[in-house]
């Protein structure tokens, strides 16, 4: 088989296997090096000996995800606040076409797989998002089939258990009513600013000490409402915000002159804004403006 055979195939199944590394990690620029380390190894195979490509590559970037995973649980030991995933830019028309699919890259939904061990991530993530068999499952992972049932049945009641109902975006939709809040935003009306707000709205900010942000989450609207305030008079000389599409979902871009300083994303449930999710880490806003291509 020629090398170019090889890349075909890779290159076909990349945004699955992409979606696949990304879920499993929650950063696009780690997901890309598990992808890279994936294809190199997939350039030794023996095509002949292949029966399903989608399987094996599937198979193979899952293993190398997983040995990302491990080591970065590591480093997020000594990490400052809370640790979000890293916002992932892409066409709001991919993400709304498949709800299943929006659901499972929305920043709610990547929030709440980070409360699973790896292995129970992988599972959910192969099986409810892919729809993999428990026994390929089980090849992959080096366990038993039994084993995986049993760590998807456990990781399926947990994830449930912790999520909110999922609602698909509506980009037009989504993005006036975030355009209207920062707007409102802008008079400094707090009333008016609370009364688009959730009453449990949540502010979570991820700067892992390397930029200003909350080191813990704000919850309530009153509080939420007062920190928007704050942090756009302090903003006010040389920033602007540029509305964007991230995670399935209405985000802001955030500049000050030319500087990238950071991306909100906005969950959007019933007409109301539950929670914004900022990341002002400079290191996991390097690769947010390179557009991603997600499938299943």
């Amino acid at each position: 088989m020629s090398a170019s055979e090889h890349a075909d195939r890779f290159t076909n199944l990349r945004p699955l296997l992409f979606t696949i590394a990304y879920e499993i990690l929650g950063t696009a620029t780690e997901s890309d090096d598990v992808l890279q380390e994936s294809y190199l190894r997939w350039a030794e195979v023996d095509l002949a000996v292949v029966r399903d490509t989608k399987a094996y590559l599937a198979q193979l970037v899952t293993r190398q995800a997983l040995n990302a995973l491990r080591a970065q649980s590591r480093r997020r030991e000594t990490y400052v606040g809370p640790w979000l995933p890293e916002p992932l830019l892409v066409d709001a028309a991919d993400a709304s076409s498949d709800v299943v699919l929006a659901e499972s890259v929305s920043m709610a939904m990547m929030v709440v797989l980070e409360t699973l061990s790896p292995d129970e991530r992988a599972v959910f993530v192969l099986r409810e998002v892919f729809g993999f068999g428990h026994e390929e499952i089980a090849e992959t992972l080096g366990k038993s089939t039994a084993a995986v049932r049993q760590m998807a049945h456990r990781a399926r009641e947990h994830v449930q258990s912790r999520r909110r109902r999922f609602e698909p975006a509506d980009p037009k939709q989504s993005l006036e009513i975030t355009a209207q809040f920062f707007a409102t935003a802008s008079t400094g009306d707090v009333d008016a600013l609370i009364a688009m707000l959730a009453p449990d709205v949540v502010w979570t900010a991820d700067s892992d000490g390397k930029a200003s942000a909350a080191r813990r989450p704000v919850a309530g609207a009153d509080k939420v409402a007062r920190l928007i305030l704050g942090l756009l008079r302090f903003n006010a000389e040389g920033g602007r915000v540029e509305p964007a599409f991230y995670n399935g979902a209405p985000a802001l871009v955030l500049y000050l002159d030319d500087s990238l300083e950071g991306v909100v994303a906005i969950e959007i449930t019933d007409g109301l804004i539950t929670h914004f999710y900022a990341m002002r880490n400079p290191e996991k806003l390097r690769g947010v403006t390179v557009r991603r291509e997600i499938a299943r």
